[in-house]
């Protein structure tokens, strides 16, 4: 769980200071390879996460909250990311916080969040978990695709649930901010293969089985066309940001993901995880986004043993996410008391 957490911020803050520019821009500032590790930003620092990062910390803080209550997990999720949204509108925490994660005052930035996340969560939808998917828009957002489902959507890969209940889950709550059905199934299909690679699958076998999974669902067919586009490309000889390009620019769910799959099956070795994630940034395009998928497929994949040491290093916020993800495996795969029930200090995550 530590590696799926910290890759994603990895991927995320390399990403971050080359987002909005083109290949040729990239190459002129940094070479022909684009960047070939973590780079300052206009201001110097280096290694800044963005609400991609922030946000999957809330959706995981979201399904530690839920783990006693689960026929409230979407709306507990809504309340975690409303928590997220007051980090993108206060300088700092307030006095009376709700929970430890929303006391970390280096959450409290705002780093280019999705408009349709901001906008999402003006709204008092709670989506019903139990409802069937059957590819009719969310009442939210109801045209949004963006990627803002995707990104966060990691963490419900990684609790103890199956494949498909992750996938489901994952696409119900991503219709809180966004109701268009490739942007929910993206999210879904995401959540899916992290959870079959905790089990122990490879990374292709795992995108087929997401795809197989994907197959039951009307509406299914952008999210599964744009995963086999990732899976022909990755077969079809030497990557390159060209390559990756053909997939898209990464600003909507289902050409994040796509290109994120991309780099890792291009690069699934454990030694290779820094030439997939700098495949998964140097585009034209959403590169924090989808470095910041592809680190939590890799880190999924490999665990953290296997991520650039001196990257993670420099990453903000790690020690904190190592503590969330040691949580967030506590909540739902510890030792249980003798009634069956998850033991953990609920006064650090209350429940709602």
């Amino acid at each position: 769980m530590r590696g799926c957490l910290l890759g994603g911020a990895i991927g995320d803050a390399l990403g971050n200071p080359i987002e909005f520019r083109s290949l040729a821009a990239i190459r002129g500032a940094y070479g022909a390879a684009g960047i070939t590790g973590p780079v300052p930003e206009g201001d110097g620092v280096v290694g800044r996460v963005t609400d991609d990062t922030q946000m999957t910390l809330f959706t995981a803080e979201g399904l530690i909250r839920a783990r006693t209550n689960p026929g409230a997990v979407t709306g507990i999720v809504r309340n975690a990311y409303l928590r997220w949204l007051d980090t993108q509108n206060h300088p700092a925490p307030p006095p009376a916080a709700d929970g430890w994660l929303c006391r970390q005052p280096w959450l409290y930035a705002r780093r280019a969040p999705g408009n349709a996340c901001l906008s999402g969560l003006q709204h008092a939808h709670i989506p019903d978990p139990h409802r069937p998917l059957d590819g009719t828009p969310g009442p939210v957002n109801s045209q949004s695709k963006g990627c803002g489902t995707v990104m966060r959507s990691a963490p419900f890969g990684l609790t103890g649930a199956s494949a498909t209940e992750a996938f489901e889950l994952a696409a119900h709550c991503a219709q809180i901010t966004h109701g268009h059905p490739t942007g929910y199934y993206a999210a879904g299909a995401f959540a899916a293969i992290v959870r079959h690679l905790l089990d122990g699958d490879s990374l292709e076998g795992s995108v087929l089985r997401a795809l197989e999974l994907l197959a039951r669902f009307p509406g299914h067919e952008e999210t599964t066309a744009a995963l086999r586009a990732a899976l022909a490309l990755a077969a079809g000889g030497a990557p390159s940001p060209e390559k990756a390009e053909t997939l898209g620019g990464g600003w909507i769910a289902e050409e994040a993901l796509a290109i994120a799959v991309y780099a890792a099956l291009a690069h699934p070795h454990p030694g290779s995880v820094a030439d997939a994630l700098l495949l998964s940034v140097n585009h034209s395009g959403d590169s924090d986004s989808t470095g910041s998928v592809c680190g939590n497929l890799l880190g999924a994949l490999h665990g953290d043993a296997a991520l650039p040491p001196y990257w993670l290093a420099q990453t903000e916020g790690r020690a904190v996410t190592a503590e969330l993800a040691d949580d967030l495996a506590y909540a739902f795969h510890g030792p249980t008391s003798p009634h069956g029930r998850r033991v953990f200090p609920a006064e650090r995550y209350p429940a709602n």
